[in-house]
């Protein structure tokens, strides 16, 4: 097994750029006998946009991924590239006539080939030595080319990864589909890896859809979040959109670990038992739920009459801030809050609690 290396700027090539694709789903729905995989779905990802399929696992987004790359076929719907149908109930180009990248979970690296051989597996268009010569370069590109006779048992997960972005970037695809891409490395590889491809798809500049169930990584990948739930597309914009104005509860959720307290609207605020908060303009007498993010739940020592009186009940350091637990009059449950307090709030520490505005939301509750 070789040792993991960074792939430096400085040591690889760029990437060859690529004419992007705009990739189209229109009411794209997928049954299994009775059970609803996908629900009617619209999406456009425009050329040269990096969107992340974002959920919890079975809500449908590998199957959409597979729809889109023809592995799969949908019940109903239309695939279009370049607004041009690729699948839809008179047509259907098989994956390889759609000029479209592949990047799975497991990689699905041929384990009888090198990785030079396994990157010009999909040049067999080519003269040989002109596809040895593509895939060196692509190898060059994500910094492998000193590992081209290797067998991908003999290298490391993220050099796996790293040649099985090589194979799907090299035949310049207009669009590229990755399923889960960074899921089998450990943390310590996760972001220098996932950082070295999505550079490598910003200098080929093509259309890439990618699948992910972590939304710190959707967050950090993308132009554009699109987030599904039982077969459904929730919400659908950037990270910023999808973190500080969430459409629902599940959303919200999905983003952050919240403090929920339901509440009763009343004259245009929200009343609980930890005070009244801006109801958004939400009709009187609505029973809705208050979240707030921990970062929102403000700590200070003592007491003098701003917020509500709270003990902490634990203190768990967690490096760059501290993860409280916050018993207050009127809620079973303790108040999570994070806070850099250097030290200064132990266990039993009579605390005074208040709530930044910009992290409390409201929904409608539900049932």
């Amino acid at each position: 097994m070789s040792s993991q290396t960074n792939m430096s700027p400085a040591r690889r090539r760029r990437a060859t750029a690529t004419f992007a694709s705009r990739l189209s789903l229109r009411a794209l729905t997928r049954r299994y006998g009775e059970s609803v995989a996908l629900k009617s779905i619209d999406l456009d990802v425009e050329p040269g946009e990096v969107v992340s399929l974002l959920g919890h696992s079975g809500c449908g987004k590998t199957t959409l991924l597979r729809i889109a790359a023809g592995v799969e076929t949908a019940s109903e719907g239309t695939v279009l590239i370049d607004d041009k149908p690729v699948a839809s109930d008179d047509v259907f180009l098989p994956p390889e006539k759609r000029n479209i990248g592949l990047m799975f979970q497991d990689y699905a690296l041929f384990p009888h080939l090198t990785l030079l051989k396994n990157v010009m597996f999909g040049l067999s268009a080519l003269n040989r030595n002109v596809a040895m010569d593509e895939a060196r370069a692509a190898l060059a590109r994500v910094g492998l080319e000193r590992l081209m006779n290797s067998y991908p048992h003999e290298v490391s997960g993220g050099e796996q990864q790293r040649a099985a972005l090589a194979r799907a970037i090299v035949p310049r695809p207009g669009i590229l589909l990755m399923d889960e891409p960074f899921s089998g490395l450990d943390a310590r590889l996760r972001d220098s890896v996932r950082d070295e491809t999505m550079a490598v798809l910003r200098e080929t500049g093509a259309t890439a859809l990618i699948v992910t169930h972590d939304p710190e990584e959707a967050m950090r990948m993308s132009d554009r979040i699109v987030l599904m739930r039982r077969g459904a597309i929730m919400q659908n914009g950037s990270a910023e959109e999808l973190y500080n104005t969430p459409q629902s509860l599940f959303a919200a959720r999905f983003f952050s670990e919240l403090n929920e307290i339901d509440g009763i609207v009343n004259n245009d605020r929200v009343l609980t038992a930890i005070g009244d908060f801006d109801a958004g303009g939400r009709a009187d007498g609505s029973n809705v739920t208050v979240a707030i993010r921990p970062q929102g739940v403000l700590l200070s020592a003592g007491s003098d009459g701003e917020g509500i009186a709270g003990r902490i009940m634990s203190r768990r350091f967690l490096g760059e801030v501290d993860h409280f637990d916050v018993a207050v009059d009127g809620l079973e449950a303790y108040l999570l809050a994070r806070a850099r307090t250097d030290g200064i709030l132990t266990p039993g520490a009579e605390v005074e609690v208040q709530f930044d505005p910009r992290d409390v939301l409201v929904f409608a509750s539900e049932t």
